[in-house]
């Protein structure tokens, strides 16, 4: 660990401008990197669902039921501009009210995650009806959350968005899906950049097996892993941190169940 400092103080002397950091994450894992806001950017909002946000449920990304895997009502789809093909899935971003008669003003802003892709509308114009058609950035909210930053009369309103770190309770968590001979896993309460890029699965009989993003927030291996207990190792597509965690699903693992970890992105 000492060398690891002395090249963190040289790094930090040669590179001014940069913050180098080294935490060391499970069994020997080290991750590298802080997530930054972006900077303001124009999009509108709109909203779905009502007050009890239950149609915001499930969704694109896999989620499932959003209270008990942590996300509430303050979460929003997106537009598949920003939706990316589902690399957007668990990300983080502030919302404020811009120009508009029906802004609550007493609110700077909400902040919300992308749970779910708003689909394009090509039947009608992108500045009526179709909002979520590319290339706009948009954000189609739940209506819990849109009614923080807006009256929900208004129907959609101009906003300024930036993405920003998410904070979250706990650790990462890890949904099981599939089979012994196929492993689809959704990776839930990502903190920081909030995103993924890479993902492998280990099993105690099996080296590091690179995953392939399925959908949303979902990875999968097509291996027998069946009957021993399974790491993970994570990479954060926006910071580039990597997180093991070591042993998180025991050898009975099942589907249908979520194992979580204490480590998490910060």
């Amino acid at each position: 660990m000492a060398s690891i400092l002395q090249y963190c103080s040289f790094s930090s002397f040669l590179l001014v401008t940069l913050t180098c950091m080294f935490t060391t994450i499970g069994n020997g894992a080290l991750a590298t990197g802080i997530f930054r806001p972006s900077d303001w950017a124009l999009a509108h909002a709109t909203f779905y669902g009502d007050e009890s946000a239950s149609a915001t449920m499930g969704g694109a990304c896999g989620y499932g039921n959003l209270f008990s895997n942590g996300y509430g009502t303050d979460t929003a789809a997106l537009s598949s501009t920003l939706f990316n093909n589902g690399y957007a899935c668990g990300t983080c971003y502030q919302i404020k009210c811009y120009q508009s008669s029906a802004c609550n003003a007493n609110v700077p802003y909400t902040t919300v995650t992308a749970t779910n892709l708003c689909p394009p509308n090509w039947a009608e114009p992108s500045d009526n009806g179709g909002w979520c058609t590319p290339p706009r950035a948009h954000f189609d909210m739940s209506k819990p959350a849109f009614m923080k930053i807006a009256q929900w009369t208004a129907g959609i309103v101009p906003v300024l968005y930036r993405r920003v770190a998410c904070e979250r309770s706990g650790g990462l968590r890890f949904a099981m899906q599939g089979n012994g001979y196929w492993v689809l896993v959704y990776v839930m309460n990502v903190g920081g950049g909030g995103d993924i890029s890479s993902m492998w699965v280990k099993g105690s009989t099996t080296e590091w097996i690179a995953m392939t993003h399925n959908w949303g927030a979902s990875y999968q291996a097509f291996a027998s892993l069946s009957s021993q207990p399974l790491s993970f190792k994570i990479t954060s597509l926006t910071t580039k941190q990597t997180i093991i965690a070591w042993n998180v699903a025991p050898s009975n693992w099942a589907v249908g169940l979520t194992y979580s970890t204490n480590l998490n992105f910060h």
